[in-house]
């Protein structure tokens, strides 16, 4: 099923107002097809009005949509996925994800994960999955759902923080690797070795980047709000990296997470 997901794909954090509607839109007449969003994105709405702008059919576009922690507890869920569905303007997206596990373990696993469970039964999402899911986190979300039930991890992975246990652990069993921070907030152009690969191909580190990314089987999802790096992004996927050059960034100095906020499970 998760060979249904478009690996490399538009995320929409801060893609708000007229702007963000239109940095979306050109994202889809560029060629993603392959929107992400989040309750707590506020882009839900701009997702939908730049879908309805581009004339593509429905079914040509790939949503996944994110359930923010405030809707975790009992009886929440359902009724916030209903509310995605009508901000977006669809009847079903494509994939929903528990954006992070609730902090502090404020809710057992089970309240959210059979929630999320009974959405897709009931059809208001055709995958699931998790974000920033931990090894020990992903083993109860199989004891509970079995094995197959959790699509994707959405991670923080790029070159310079390659989170190899946990990416190690997903592909072991058949999770797909959605990496978030994919292009590292632009701070590999001062990598020598990430700009002598691109040198090489005559291409941008972030494109190195994602190619990397996309050689390893990962799904990946880089915003900007400008025409030509999303554009720039977008071509990554017809970039093809050689085994020297996948060996020589899989040695790169790692750095620590950009993304680490209070009450944060405790990581691998």
């Amino acid at each position: 099923m998760t060979a249904s997901i478009p690996r490399l794909g538009f995320g929409t954090w801060g893609r708000t107002g007229a702007d963000g509607i239109a940095a979306i839109l050109y994202a889809l007449e560029t060629g993603y097809r392959h929107l992400d969003t989040a309750q707590s994105y506020g882009t839900e709405a701009s997702v939908g009005e730049a879908m309805r702008q581009s004339r593509l059919k429905r079914e040509e576009i790939f949503v996944t949509t994110k359930i923010k922690v405030d809707n975790l507890d009992p009886g929440k869920l359902l009724p916030s996925l209903r509310k995605s569905l009508e901000t977006i303007g669809i009847d079903q997206v494509d994939l929903t994800l528990i954006h992070w596990p609730p902090p502090y373990d404020r809710i057992e696993p089970e309240v959210y994960l059979e929630q999320i469970a009974e959405a897709q039964a009931m059809g208001l999402t055709r995958m699931i999955g998790v974000s920033n899911f931990t090894i020990a986190l992903l083993e109860k979300a199989g004891a509970l759902l079995g094995r197959g039930a959790i699509a994707t991890n959405q991670i923080e992975l790029n070159p310079l923080f390659q989170n190899q246990k946990i990416a190690s652990y997903c592909k072991e069993h058949d999770i797909l690797v959605t990496c978030y921070q994919p292009v590292a907030q632009r701070r590999m152009g001062d990598v020598e070795q990430m700009r002598a690969i691109a040198v090489r191909h005559e291409a941008t580190v972030e494109q190195v980047a994602l190619a990397y990314e996309l050689s390893k089987g990962y799904a990946a999802i880089p915003t900007s709000s400008k025409p030509e790096r999303i554009r720039s992004n977008w071509l990554a996927h017809k970039l093809n990296l050689t085994a020297a050059d996948v060996e020589a960034i899989d040695a790169l100095p790692q750095s620590s997470r950009a993304i680490d906020p209070p009450g944060a499970p405790l990581w691998d």
